[in-house]
């Protein structure tokens, strides 16, 4: 059976309350779409919850921890032919009603974009900066090291293009993987979560290769609420994972000398510094 939508949110023993909470959203965004839980938990405490909160819902148990991208993958093998369209959420995002539908328009007018993430909100309403461009090493050392707080902020001013004001529809060319609305055929074509990547910057690679053959864009006029944990900045393990993945994604695309990331995000400046000026000069008018 097609469906015009699917959706998966990888689980690592999470509270049940987000799964009910998370659930209740999606329900009330789109009460038919099919969701897939994939559980990375040592236990399978949560398949009741999972299977109960959403009457077109899959539960798939990997008995061990097999990562993000990798977990995310699962349910999109399972639903990539079925569907048209399929959103990567984590189990921490609220969804207010009509994201969805303003989402599932948004691509229905405009089949260039591959790639679509609405504006993210904290709890309190505040904007989290999760339009980015593509990592260097410096980028990711410079936020995690640097003890110089007013240095931090202006690297990123840039590299989180804050400048821009988060209040436009804009092509960016890394876009967070908490909340991914993805056309199934782009997927087809470029391929799944890069499953050598066990944690972190698995968006970042599939944003970039997704980027390479079609939009990637921010669409502010639908927003989420994502409790944002900032986990490695907590734990040593989890910051162990980041490194990993860094050091894996650099390997692959290139650590200092990578020109293909040097031209994307020029291009992707390029349009942003473009509309910005254009915007203004309407304005004006």
């Amino acid at each position: 059976m097609y469906n015009q939508l699917t959706a998966s949110i990888v689980l690592y023993n999470n509270d049940p309350l987000d799964i009910e909470y998370i659930s209740k959203g999606l329900i009330a965004n789109n009460p038919h779409i099919h969701v897939c839980f994939v559980d990375n938990s040592n236990h399978t405490d949560l398949k009741n919850v999972c299977l109960r909160s959403i009457p077109y819902s899959d539960y798939i148990f990997t008995k061990s921890n097999v990562g993000y991208g990798a977990g995310h993958n699962f349910a999109i093998q399972k639903y990539l032919y079925l569907s048209k369209y399929h959103i990567v959420l984590n189990p921490d995002i609220t969804i207010p009603p009509n994201t969805i539908n303003q989402l599932f328009n948004f691509m229905e007018m405009n089949p260039d974009i591959g790639l679509v993430m609405p504006q993210v909100r904290y709890p309190n309403g505040s904007n989290q900066y999760l339009c980015k461009l593509l990592p260097d090493p410096l980028d990711l050392i410079w936020r995690r090291f640097c003890p110089v707080k007013s240095l931090t902020e202006k690297r990123n001013k840039i590299y989180e293009l804050q400048f821009t004001g988060y209040n436009k529809i804009m092509e960016i060319p890394y876009l967070s993987g908490c909340f991914m609305f993805i056309r199934n055929k782009v997927l087809q074509h470029v391929g799944l979560f890069d499953e050598n990547i066990f944690m972190y910057l698995e968006d970042v690679d599939l944003s970039r290769r997704i980027g390479k053959f079609y939009k990637t864009v921010f669409f502010p006029d639908a927003f989420v609420v994502h409790r944002y944990e900032k986990g490695s900045y907590k734990n040593i393990r989890l910051l162990l994972y980041h490194i990993q993945s860094a050091c894996y994604y650099f390997s692959k695309w290139g650590w200092f000398m990578d020109k293909e990331r040097i031209q994307m995000n020029q291009d992707a400046l390029q349009k942003i510094v473009n509309q910005m000026e254009g915007n203004r000069g309407e304005d004006k008018k």
